[in-house]
């Protein structure tokens, strides 16, 4: 199983960007999915899920209003459109897998997600 997030880079305060999160040796359409970061010095924090068909999600409310999760299950990727970026935001980004296909409070909790993919860096310069 391999989660591969991808699309990092920097970007000024108030641009968008969107990563993404290719997943292989799984059926991403089973899964919920979700989006962590972690800031320097700080502990990773939950971002956003989505569910299993893509018609649910799940956001921090530091990010509700400004960032949308999406899903292609027919390309087993999921997106993480961020627009209005702060330099708060800067950090790595992870994405996760969890078999429990819902998403509730539950999304918050790392511990709960099953794969997780290796990060990429996202960097707003203010």
């Amino acid at each position: 199983v391999q989660l591969q997030a991808y699309g990092g880079g920097l970007v000024q305060a108030g641009g968008s960007l969107r990563v993404s999160c290719a997943a292989s040796g799984i059926t991403s359409s089973s899964y919920a999915m979700g989006w962590f970061r972690q800031a320097p010095g700080k502990e990773r924090e939950f971002v956003a899920a989505i569910n299993w068909s893509g018609d649910s999600t799940y956001y921090a409310d530091s990010v509700k209003g400004r960032f949308t999760i999406s899903r292609d299950n027919a390309k087993n990727t999921v997106y993480l459109q961020m627009n209005n970026l702060k330099s708060e935001d800067t950090a790595v980004y992870y994405c996760a897998a969890n078999n429990i296909p819902l998403v509730g409070l539950h999304s918050t909790y790392g511990p709960g997600y099953d794969y997780w993919g290796q990060g990429t860096q996202v960097t707003v310069s203010s």
